[in-house]
């Protein structure tokens, strides 16, 4: 019986898919700050799949929790898929945001996700299989819409779910990237944002399911909301063909100084 560990399990997109997993007899990992709602979760998916879950309490911006999660990664049983969920979102621009924040969105949304992918990847290309899913955002596609870091957080998700892919696919290691839109979780809130003010809010169990869709089809970038999936691999298709572009010296168009 293969076994997932989720990041950020507690509630929302990591509790559904807590819930999905055990559904298909994963047995499971569980990681979040909350103790009592991940006990909680754990008895009820024991008793429902008759899954093993075990739980881990961890705040993944603090540099030793995250050290117990990476170990459980590296030198404990098997783990077969990572769900890197655990995330938060940093409200207002750039110029004049609080340092703090950022340096804790960054520690959460990128370090946390890097380096229990790092833990994974071992093992995984030990064995010959295994998968990582990254739940990234549509806003790493388009930063003018949504200031300050968090988009770049996402980005960065983006890019580097697809190096994974590229240098962990030959070993046997798929790396699925999730772009949500918005989803109706507790990431709103936390971030002082009222959810009923935007519009065309996709549920947590429609966002998953359609991810494990994706994730069943072996796709290395899965969009849920985006209904026309040309506008995608057109994206995309451009992005693989630029590097055909580069040349040694100077292109033209920057040949010519510019005059004042």
């Amino acid at each position: 019986m293969s076994t997932a560990l989720i990041t950020g399990a507690s509630e929302g997109i990591g509790a559904t898919y807590a819930h999905r997993f055990a559904a298909r007899g994963h047995d499971l990992v569980l990681v979040a700050r909350n103790t009592d709602k991940l006990e909680g979760l754990a008895a009820e998916l024991r008793a429902a799949h008759a899954v093993s879950v075990e739980v881990i309490t961890a705040d993944l911006t603090d540099a030793t929790h995250l050290g117990l999660v990476e170990k459980r990664l590296r030198v404990g049983g098997p783990v077969d898929i990572l769900v890197n969920n655990a995330g938060a979102a940093l409200m207002g621009p750039f110029h004049g945001n609080d340092r703090n924040k950022m340096e804790a969105l960054i520690r959460l949304n990128i370090t946390a996700p890097t380096l229990l992918a790092s833990a994974a990847v071992d093992g995984m290309a030990a064995r010959g299989n295994g998968a990582i899913i990254n739940i990234g955002s549509v806003v790493s596609l388009m930063p003018a819409y949504f200031p300050g870091i968090y988009a770049a957080t996402k980005a960065y998700i983006l890019t580097l779910s697809q190096g994974l892919a590229a240098e962990m696919g030959p070993k046997g290691v798929y790396v699925q990237a999730v772009l949500p839109a918005a989803t109706r979780t507790a990431i709103w809130a936390k971030a002082g944002v009222d959810v009923g003010q935007i519009p065309n809010v996709m549920s947590v169990d429609d966002l998953v399911d359609a991810a494990l869709v994706g994730f069943d089809r072996r796709e290395s970038v899965t969009i849920p909301p985006l209904a026309d999936a040309s506008l995608w691999e057109t994206f995309e298709g451009a992005r693989a063909a630029l590097p055909s572009g580069l040349g040694g010296t100077p292109a033209d168009r920057y040949r010519t100084p510019v005059t004042t």
